[in-house]
């Protein structure tokens, strides 16, 4: 049974209480190309996407979603369109007045960005800090009122505050503390159009995580409905099933009001990956206590039947993914009653299953975001050049990641990282250190690769 929260308004849509899961995706035009974004938004719809989201990293951005709307309105689209914004909260003031929701993260709304670094706080200077926040945000909530705008709270557990890093470390404890910060002052200020997200590129962080913001709202009389995803969950086949473990393993347990798959594709290729993890929730759920009950000799058996791979491979990750997750097993045997694939080819996605759950890696990792506008080199071909060049390294993850607001926290658990750092410059990471600065676009895959040599030659 699905988990029963209070209801936003998004301009013409609900979400959350009995209304349907919505299907989401976010544009990866630049903000400021009119034409451009019209026409992706456009593409999304079609597909069936029922939210828009655009990156509006300043004032700028946030003032041409007035005309982005305005030109989908005149073409007969009244989609809401939500404005994602990062690091200036009066851009936040200023989008909200245009779309019908503006998402805001917590990890850098006022806080200053990541920087790794620990920060001794008292007590009182932890609080001075909170009150910082406080005096931000009731302003922009008093905005979003007079234009009935809703808000998305979404904490990305890749930019975590050094704040919240500080006092709670790289726990489930502190991102879901970082939300809940911001929750409280919205109760206090009687805001309810509201939907919180908690992402990770890690479905064990995030499966672990949105679990225990439900149970600490909950215990706060809170209950909000939830946006779910997997972000950086690269493309392709890995793509859509680590997102199918992730999301699926929420689904499955009633959690979720609206999702997002993303994907380092085109964001219309999104929208139907969405909608068959929605269509599948009652078989999944099934599913799932049917492979529980098979479990023997810590080995999940699960024999399922599809039209087609795709829907195949979905239907098997969404089924086991909360249980491999919560490591009630370690194995799993895939089968199919009518041939669709070969023996082999069950047992490479059993494979791609547990490592997408984090138990067993036998190829390499690759922590992939979906770009968006802030995205200023060529995301897709980048990723098949890394990817033919390093596919053989198994166990080596490789986060790419478009920009600088997620990539260096998103992917701090990779052995590398290649970062955009502005237009047609890369940054390239160790781990958590950045050990290249800005090097042209067109030398940095093969600078990524000598350094994974130099490495390797140690």
């Amino acid at each position: 049974m699905r988990r029963q929260t209070t209801i936003a308004h998004v301009g013409n849509i609900a979400i959350g209480g009995d209304n349907p899961i919505r299907i989401q995706s976010m544009a990866t035009t630049d903000t400021n190309d009119t034409e451009g974004s019209v026409a992706q938004a456009k593409r999304i719809i079609d597909a069936g996407g029922e939210l828009v989201r655009f990156t509006t990293q300043g004032i700028r951005e946030a003032e041409n979603m007035k005309n982005i709307s305005a030109r989908l309105k005149a073409d007969g689209y009244t989609t809401p369109l939500v404005a994602d914004v990062h690091f200036t909260a009066h851009t936040a003031d200023v989008a909200a007045q245009y779309c019908e929701k503006v998402r805001i993260n917590p990890g850098n709304y006022v806080d200053p960005g990541r920087t790794f670094k620990h920060l001794e706080y008292t007590d009182e200077e932890y609080t001075a800090e909170l009150e910082k926040i406080e005096k931000k945000l009731v302003p922009f909530i008093n905005i979003c009122k007079e234009h009935h705008t809703a808000v998305r709270i979404g904490v990305n557990h890749g930019s975590l505050s050094d704040r919240i890093m500080s006092r709670y470390g790289d726990t489930p404890e502190g991102i879901v503390e970082s939300c809940m910060e911001f929750l409280r002052i919205f109760r206090r200020e009687q805001f309810n159009d509201v939907v919180i997200s908690i992402k990770a590129s890690n479905t064990v962080v995030m499966v672990t995580t949105v679990r225990l913001l439900v149970k600490t709202m909950d215990a706060e009389d809170m209950h909000y409905p939830l946006h779910l995803g997997v972000t950086e969950a690269g493309e392709g086949e890995d793509g859509r099933i680590k997102s199918a473990v992730g999301i699926g393993a929420l689904l499955t347990e009633g959690i979720g009001d609206t999702i997002r798959v993303s994907l380092s594709e085109e964001p219309e290729c999104e929208i139907p990956v969405a909608r068959k993890l929605v269509e599948l929730i009652p078989e999944c759920s099934r599913l799932r206590q049917e492979a529980e009950t098979s479990i023997k000799d810590d080995t999940i058996t699960l024999t399922l039947d599809a039209p087609d791979w795709e829907t195949f491979q979905l239907k098997a990750s969404m089924a086991v993914g909360a249980l491999l997750i919560d490591r009630k097993a370690t194995n799993l045997v895939l089968k199919n009653h009518q041939g669709l694939k070969d023996s082999k080819t069950l047992n490479d996605l059993a494979d791609s299953i547990l490592q997408a759950a984090r138990i067993k890696f036998t190829k390499t990792e690759y922590i992939s975001c979906p770009g968006c506008g802030r995205t200023l080199y060529n995301l897709q071909e980048t990723i098949a050049k890394i990817k033919a060049a390093t596919k053989d390294l198994v166990g080596l993850k490789i986060g790419i990641m478009g920009c600088i607001v997620n990539g260096p926290g998103e992917m701090a658990d990779a052995d590398y990282g290649y970062v955009g750092a502005g237009r047609g410059k890369i940054s390239l990471y160790r781990a958590k250190e950045c050990v290249e600065k800005n090097i042209p676009e067109e030398e940095a895959v093969d600078h990524l690769l000598a350094l994974i040599q130099k490495d390797k030659n140690r």
